[in-house]
């Protein structure tokens, strides 16, 4: 099965462990050296309408992809991780607290 980055962002993704949506997908990190995608991203939910930054990126490797369907991604933790990756964002604040 053929897919676009496109179709990605419209396919929820799901933990088959314990059934937790987990969101949909936003990103992807491609590494330049492969040309392989190495982590679907999902952005953290924003804080008082994005003022105070978002939560932590989620960032699931594709490794612990086990399915994808036609509507979701279905995918299982690693078994040496209790949780997926996360990454930081910093806040429009912050952003301009900076400069």
């Amino acid at each position: 099965m053929k897919c676009s980055l496109e179709d990605l962002k419209y396919k929820e993704v799901i933990d088959i462990e314990n059934g937790e949506k987990l969101g949909f997908i936003d990103d992807v990190e491609l590494s330049t050296d492969t040309f392989e995608i190495q982590y679907l991203i999902i952005y953290g939910k924003e804080r008082l309408f994005g003022l105070l930054g978002r939560e932590n990126d989620l960032m699931i490797p594709c490794s612990n992809i086990k399915i994808i369907g036609k509507d979701v991604v279905l995918v299982m933790r690693e078994s040496t991780s209790s949780s997926y990756t996360t990454k930081p964002r910093k806040s429009i604040i912050e952003s301009l607290l900076k400069n």
